[in-house]
């Protein structure tokens, strides 16, 4: 078993005195803009490749998904609910604002039939890989 702090504080919050320092002076440098990272899962089979980001409670229309480079770049926003009066929140542990993941692809990926698909709260991009092209060729000694 292994021991861990208690922070006491949001999750997210840093447990150390340099953390609070650098939290203190990027949220001031960035103007204090919402940003959080949703998990990813990462498989890979022998036809395709496929990226997973846990991201429920955004429309499909909000995300943006960019090729450039072999870097692929999933990013949006998750807006946040407008509070309604009388009601009061316990605690709020859903991250709201903008996100970016950035993924490198391996260059057996065939660009031209990559697929994004959003269901249940879960975006799925498929990346189909292309037919392993083998070079041969025999060499003659000399």
């Amino acid at each position: 078993m292994k021991l861990v702090r208690y922070n006491n504080f949001e999750p997210n919050y840093p447990s150390s005195f340099s953390g609070l320092l650098d939290k203190f002076f990027n949220d001031s440098l960035n103007g204090n803009v919402q940003k959080f990272s949703p998990s990813v899962d990462v498989s890979e089979d022998e036809n395709a490749y496929e990226i997973e980001l846990a991201i429920p409670g955004v429309k499909k229309e909000d995300f943006k998904i960019d090729l450039l480079d072999g870097k692929l770049t999933i990013s949006g926003e998750r807006k946040q609910k407008e509070t309604k009066e009388g009601k009061n929140y316990h605690t709020v542990q859903t991250q709201y604002g903008s996100f970016s993941r950035s993924f490198f692809l391996p260059e057996d990926v065939s660009h031209e039939s990559i697929e994004a698909k959003y269901e249940d709260g879960i975006l799925k991009v498929v990346l189909p890989k292309s037919e392993k092209k083998v070079l041969k060729s025999t060499i003659q000694v000399k």
